[in-house]
């Protein structure tokens, strides 16, 4: 009987050496992001960071929603997977880290694909929801602060279409959710998702073991 086998330093190594398809561009911005205070635990794998864009072409997505930026590595393989005419609205409570991957976007030819808002996430998304109106985004990606992560995911939901996806990163959140003594706010949010995300019948879900857990959650017709 099949298991699932343990993800060690050399099968991770294998598996990028087999998958990757990492450019100049993505590795100079990731290994310019690892350098960053914080940028090594913040930003998104690389192997990661292909699945979405992946995801994205096989939804064929147009419209996406990115909640929460840094430096905009995960915004720059999300707008590569778009067609012409596609868009990725990105938020971000300040334009200090995305303007610090703006140049990458540039180098990538994909700026004009991207519409960067600043501010309290809650508040841009109310400012989106009455803009667009609901059932108007094909797929929204969720990586920002944890404590939110529960209104995030219902004004997501919103949004989102009807066969649409939403991607929400961190959800096994380096192990804590398994640390009864981890009660902290944002380990105890990302806990509160994954069991909201279990009983949602709005959804249909996976929790995928890759980087440090990312659940699909796909808005039932």
């Amino acid at each position: 009987m099949a298991t699932q086998i343990e993800a060690s330093t050399e099968i991770l190594e294998y598996v990028r050496a087999v998958s990757s398809r990492e450019d100049d561009i993505l590795r100079e911005l990731r290994e310019e992001t690892s350098a960053l205070p914080g940028g090594g635990a913040m930003q998104v794998l690389a192997e990661e960071g292909q699945l979405l864009g992946l995801l994205a072409r096989l939804t064929g997505a147009r419209e996406v929603l990115e909640i929460g930026t840094f430096t905009g590595y995960s915004t720059l393989c999300l707008a590569r997977a778009l067609p012409p005419g596609g868009r990725v609205v990105t938020l971000d409570i300040t334009d200090r880290w995305p303007n610090f991957g703006a140049a990458y976007w540039r180098r990538a030819g994909v700026e004009d694909r991207i519409e960067l808002r600043v501010g309290p996430a809650l508040d841009t998304l109310a400012g989106l929801l009455a803009e667009r109106g609901p059932g108007t985004v094909d797929l929204v990606f969720i990586d920002a602060d944890k404590a939110n992560y529960v209104h995030y995911y219902e004004a997501a939901l919103e949004l989102v279409r009807p066969g649409g996806l939403i991607l929400v990163d961190n959800t096994l959140f380096f192990g804590r959710v398994l640390d009864p003594a981890a009660q902290d706010p944002d380990t105890l949010a990302i806990r509160e998702l994954n069991l909201l995300l279990r009983d949602d019948e709005r959804v249909d879900i996976s929790l995928l073991p890759v980087a440090d857990g990312l659940t699909l959650a796909r808005k039932r017709d």
